[in-house]
């Protein structure tokens, strides 16, 4: 113990003199090819990193120390400037992107296997003739089964360059045959719109679950879509939606605002701003709009939330927002890793800007406030949500806003107790949903084999039967003796939704999640009882 803790002072100095080469680096006046330039004082301890590096007694990974200081550094500006390290980057950056080059499959590793739950609609793996169900066994003769398998693994043998081929082996269990299949790589699309149909004959429906940079395009096709099925308004469901790209939200709050209104402007710390304005390329700018968010909802779901309550533009339901109202511009660090950076602040077009409080170094109570919210009652009351008068703003048409901490909604909708209890939340998290569901389709799928996505979705029944035996598979699952006679409908209504999915599609698990879901009734009730409402 005594050799391990004389080390501690001389990491400490290091981190710290790392610490503040990196520190000192992160000037964004220069160009990025000038930002790791050096000085007499940067110099002099890159001297001294480099003098441990060569004379030092004994071995310090001096890169993994610097990796610490980076992370330390930032914890100490704000909760939103982060390290992205080399190994997380890829992953990070093509979620970002919108896409990826793979074979087109969603899958479970089930039982040491690659099980197919439904390859991508119009990919490369249906095209070529793979179902539901089928299990990968070899990817061009090498073995993607068997426990020693990881995740990396397989998607190293399934990714690839574009418009090159995969040999697969697989197994279709409901034919008890091996059979083989030569699938072309395409581009994947990562779906940033989870659902758009019809709520009623007017009223569209679109949820998007992240800005990326292919989320405007999607958005636009989608809304294009409802509009020929005769929508003349619309909900766009933000919920849980974390945010993205500034630039694709601004892009969507231009659909629905007039040319020149202020959508947002943005301010560094030398007082600069930038001010976005709507342009005349709006296609829903005289339809009714209908915000939907909650406490999850964050960034660029706030800018589009923000955008329309500060613009008079029609109704914000739900619950308070997030809160996060800083810019972040990421910049590469050379070594394959990336710093996200916050670097401004944006405000609403009313000048609220809506970033909740933070105290430097303390992101634990901060990335905590949900449970703060949940104790305080302000889920369940709109008359718990505490604002400052000091940062009271008002729009042109005199309605009052706050800034401070989210957007608050001009309708507010208390959270659903029924639906999001811990044991049901708990269960969703693990997925015991799919994996049950997945075992139930396995069982025989020509049961499903003649039903259309809309029988489905109106007519179908989950059986008391089917409820026992996801009830003994959780108990098998977990060790437990869980009953659910407390909350048997939510449990039919999630497992017909999770079928849906896995037999159809995204937008069928949404529809029938949303029949009762106390949102969207709130939004289709104002805009059929209520059309004239103005807040």
């Amino acid at each position: 113990m005594a050799t391990k803790n004389k080390y501690i002072p001389l990491i400490i100095g290091v981190a710290i003199a790392a610490g503040v080469v990196i520190g000192g680096k992160l000037n964004f006046t220069d160009t990025s090819d000038r930002l790791f330039t050096t000085n007499s004082k940067k110099d002099k301890l890159n001297r001294l990193i480099d003098y441990i590096d060569y004379e030092y007694v004994d071995e310090v990974n001096t890169d993994s120390i610097v990796d610490v200081t980076v992370n330390g550094i930032l914890d100490n500006l704000d909760p939103h400037s982060t390290y992205i390290p080399k190994e997380d980057l890829e992953r990070i950056t093509q979620n970002m992107k919108g896409d990826f080059v793979g074979i087109g499959i969603n899958y479970y590793p089930y039982r040491d296997t690659i099980a197919v739950i439904k390859p991508t609609e119009g990919g490369p793996s249906e095209r070529a003739g793979i179902i539901g169900g089928d299990r990968i066994l070899t990817a061009d003769g090498d073995k993607i089964y068997g426990p020693e398998v990881t995740n990396d693994y397989i998607s190293k043998r399934l990714k690839g360059d574009k418009n090159t081929n995969v040999k697969l082996t697989v197994y279709r269990k409901s034919e008890d045959k091996i059979l083989e299949f030569d699938v072309r790589r395409k581009d994947i699309p990562i779906k940033s719109v989870d659902a758009a149909y019809m709520l009623t004959d007017e009223l569209g429906y679109i949820k998007m679950n992240r800005f990326a940079e292919t989320s405007f395009k999607e958005f636009k096709s989608a809304l294009e879509e409802l509009q020929d099925q005769g929508a003349r308004k619309l909900a766009l469901d933000l919920r849980d939606n974390p945010g993205g790209f500034l630039g694709i939200a601004e892009q969507i709050a231009d659909e629905f605002l007039e040319n020149k209104k202020l959508i947002l402007f943005t301010r560094d710390k030398k007082g600069r701003e930038e001010r976005t304005y709507a342009t005349k390329r709006g296609d829903f700018e005289d339809g009714e709009i209908y915000i939907l968010i909650n406490e999850n909802s964050a960034s660029a779901s706030e800018v589009i939330a923000g955008a329309l309550q500060d613009n008079d533009k029609g109704i914000i339901v739900g619950r308070r927002s997030y809160g996060k109202g800083l810019v972040q511009r990421e910049m590469a660090l050379g070594d394959g890793s990336a710093v996200r950076l916050t670097v401004s602040r944006y405000y609403t077009p009313t000048g609220r800007s809506i970033q909740r409080p933070y105290t430097n170094g303390d992101s634990r109570s901060y990335y905590n406030d949900y449970f703060k919210r949940l104790r305080t009652g302000e889920l369940v009351d709109v008359d718990n949500i505490k604002v400052d008068d000091s940062l009271k703003f008002t729009t042109p048409k005199g309605k009052v806003v706050y800034g401070g901490g989210g957007i608050i909604p001009d309708i507010f909708v208390p959270v659903d107790q029924s639906f999001n209890n811990e044991t049901i939340n708990y269960l969703r998290r693990r997925d015991h949903f799919g994996y049950f569901v997945f075992e139930e389709l396995d069982r025989d799928r020509t049961v499903y084999e003649h039903v259309t996505k809309y029988d489905f979705i109106n007519n179908f029944e989950v059986s008391d039967d089917i409820v026992v035996r996801f009830q003994d598979y959780v108990n098998r699952r977990e060790g437990t003796n869980i009953s659910f006679v407390a909350y048997n409908d939510e449990i039919r209504r999630l497992i017909k939704a999770t079928l849906a999915k896995q037999l159809f599609d995204d937008n069928a698990f949404e529809e029938i999640l949303n029949k009762e879901d106390v949102m969207v009734q709130e939004v289709i009730l104002l805009s059929t009882e209520y059309p004239n409402f103005k807040q």
